[in-house]
């Protein structure tokens, strides 16, 4: 090989090395495959993704308190949580008072709002959450931030875990345990609909949704602003009425340590026009991830390069 060929080489091979160490791969933490945060993460995955520059890939988690712990740890690059978890979570408050905080979260943008399920048997003789006292109850797994909004719900009630009869598993585990009558209720804290859910109606399981609201829901609201008064519509599931119940804002988030330039790039792209028109094809979640509320309730502070398109896009001052 002549020296030109030597050259050639170097320069070629130099740049595709170059190409393979500048690709970022990047993880997004979601929950399971049966809630809301899996399905969306997918959309948000493959809109963010761009060969050679970002690969993202979505992927399953127990949800917002993994999802906090595990972006602080470095285990994701990113992920999906609650509004109040990640709060809690970067101020050493909340559930996390007396631990160490996590205060190097930021927030890329706030989604969605989660609503507040809890799920019935319509002939259960259950139809307020005072039913629940001595019930056979699935409040999800340990790291989830359902788990924590039932906490927070039974309290709100007067009522303890250990007044129900708990189980701590998925939504579709709790579904068919439901369906086959091993089960009376569930919690799910997640966008609706949710595909647990509707499969559960679907499947022609005659169910109902307890309402969240009155004095508990005012005592809920009190001890913690995260939650606002939120409605699931008739038919969100087929052949359930409608019902009154809080929500959560549901927040993507990172570290400080996440590039300021891709940040800034995938916040683009996901307030794109390209952009918003897949999220709003991708799941039914979609239509109200907008520009508008991307930085409601932010209860972090923001990525930089998060908070750079958005004071170019006005949204800021």
């Amino acid at each position: 090989m002549n020296l030109k060929h030597l050259v050639f080489a170097f320069i070629f091979f130099g740049a595709a090395s170059s190409s393979v160490l500048a690709q970022q791969y990047l993880r997004i933490g979601t929950g399971g495959m049966a809630g809301t945060y899996y399905p969306v993460g997918v959309v948000v995955a493959k809109l963010v993704s761009q060969p050679g520059k970002i690969i993202a890939t979505a992927q399953t988690s127990n949800g917002s308190l993994g999802n906090v712990i595990g972006v602080a740890s470095g285990s994701l690059e990113t992920g999906f949580s609650q509004a109040d978890v990640a709060t809690w979570a970067q101020g050493g408050t909340g559930i996390f008072a007396g631990k160490p905080a996590l205060s190097g979260l930021r927030l890329i943008a706030n989604l969605y709002p989660e609503s507040l399920h809890i799920v019935v048997k319509k002939n259960s003789g259950i139809t307020t959450v005072s039913d629940l006292k001595g019930r056979r109850v699935a409040l999800d797994e340990a790291g989830s931030g359902t788990l924590i909004s039932a906490r927070q719900v039974l309290q709100a009630y007067g009522l303890k875990e250990s007044d129900l009869l708990p189980e701590y598993i998925k939504p579709n585990q709790a579904g068919e345990r439901l369906k086959s009558g091993a089960l009376d209720a569930f919690f799910f804290t997640g966008g609706a609909p949710a595909a647990a859910i509707t499969a559960l109606a679907a499947a022609g399981v005659n169910i109902a949704l307890l309402p969240i609201d009155g004095a508990a829901a005012l005592r809920l609201r009190a001890s913690s602003p995260f939650f606002f008064v939120d409605t699931i519509d008739a038919n969100t599931y087929p052949g359930v009425a409608a019902v009154n119940t809080l929500a959560v804002g549901a927040q993507w988030i990172t570290t400080d340590k996440l590039d300021a330039d891709l940040v800034y790039q995938m916040t683009q792209t996901l307030y794109s026009e390209a952009g918003q028109k897949a999220l709003a094809l991708g799941h039914p979640k979609g239509r109200l991830m907008t520009l508008a509320r991307a930085v409601q309730g932010a209860g972090i502070p923001l990525h930089p390069g998060a908070e750079r398109f958005y004071r170019e896009a006005g949204v800021l001052k």
